[in-house]
């Protein structure tokens, strides 16, 4: 049986890791600073809808403090702004042989990967979870915990991707293996396209129409680009009843992993590699991106200030949108 190796033990890759290990999988998670003391010292707490797990998974710093097997299979779960100094690491302690399968927003993670990893996987993520605990993070999704469809990056399977699409099957996720799953990738990009929107307005008030604009350009920078993506109503109809968020006693649903960066106080977002990703493509292909290009410069600059999340109102963003 292959080890999985979680290489950002987050809220997304920390309930991947907790879960494959509760199920008998051998795992190793790559975690950073406070986050690793914990679970280093305390286990890997997840919490759930369904009670608490304690998992005793090994924990390192860095992946070059692994000994590697030629079978470890790497999940990338680290946000996508720090993919590239990741992938280097990895690259250097690894070689480049080992398998890496990107479970991450966005779209970039992937070509990133391919440029040092032959065997290259991506991972459609529906997995609502929060870390904003040292060693704690939360699974709020029951009785599935969430969904991991995976294929080979850009296309095709294989036996690899088949195997951990049963290993995830096998500790409470929903995994498809998919042929196509950039196709669906691209459909899980437009959604996070709006997570700047989750971190940056007022949750009560919310920003209906900077969402609705922001999505509007992304379609149409991937129409530009001759980029296709699955239906709308095929991608809901997927997840809408697979992923179910119930209660969490004592761990609210507060949001996304662009709101946790800056409620963390990260410092960094990912803004970058979402809305980003748009004004390139916009920018490559002629498609004018405004509303995407002030959500990546508020976004960044809230970060880098330690803003809190829901620091702003749709009204000031129009007037700021107006005035460029």
């Amino acid at each position: 049986m292959a080890r999985f190796v979680i290489y950002g033990a987050g809220a997304v890759g920390g309930v991947i890791a907790g879960r494959l290990f509760e199920h008998g999988y051998d795992v190793v998670a790559i975690a950073r600073g406070a986050h690793r003391e914990a679970i280093a010292r305390d286990g890997l707490r997840v919490e759930s809808p369904d009670g608490v797990l304690v998992a005793a998974v090994a924990v390192v710093g860095g992946p070059e403090e692994i000994a590697w097997r030629a079978d470890d299979i790497v999940l990338a779960t680290m946000k996508g702004q720090d993919t590239a100094a990741a992938l280097e690491r990895l690259q250097d302690a690894a070689g480049p042989d080992i398998a890496v399968v990107c479970a991450q927003n966005g779209v970039e993670n992937e070509r990133l990967a391919l440029r040092r990893f032959a065997d290259t996987y991506s991972v459609v993520v529906q997995l609502p979870a929060t870390h904003l605990v040292p060693g704690v993070v939360v699974a709020h999704s029951t009785p599935i915990t969430g969904a991991l469809d995976i294929g080979r990056y850009p296309t095709g399977l294989d036996a690899r991707a088949r195997e951990i699409a049963a290993a995830f099957e096998a500790s409470g996720f929903a995994s498809v293996a998919r042929e196509d799953v950039s196709r669906w990738k691209y459909a899980k990009f437009l959604r996070n396209v709006n997570n700047a929107v989750d971190a940056l307005f007022d949750r009560a008030a919310g920003a209906p129409e900077v969402a609705r604009r922001a999505r509007a350009e992304a379609v149409s920078v991937l129409g530009a680009a001759g980029i296709d993506y699955v239906d709308d109503e095929i991608y809901e109809e997927r997840f809408r009843r697979l992923v179910t968020v119930r209660p969490v006693p004592g761990a609210p649903r507060h949001g996304g992993s662009s709101w946790q960066s800056l409620e963390r106080r990260a410092g960094v977002i990912e803004t970058d590699q979402l809305n980003g990703e748009v004004v390139l493509l916009g920018r490559l292909h002629g498609v004018p991106t405004p509303v995407n290009e002030l959500l990546r410069r508020l976004a960044v600059a809230d970060a880098r200030a330690g803003a809190p999340p829901g620091s702003h109102a749709q009204d000031e963003f129009l007037a700021l949108l107006a005035e460029r």
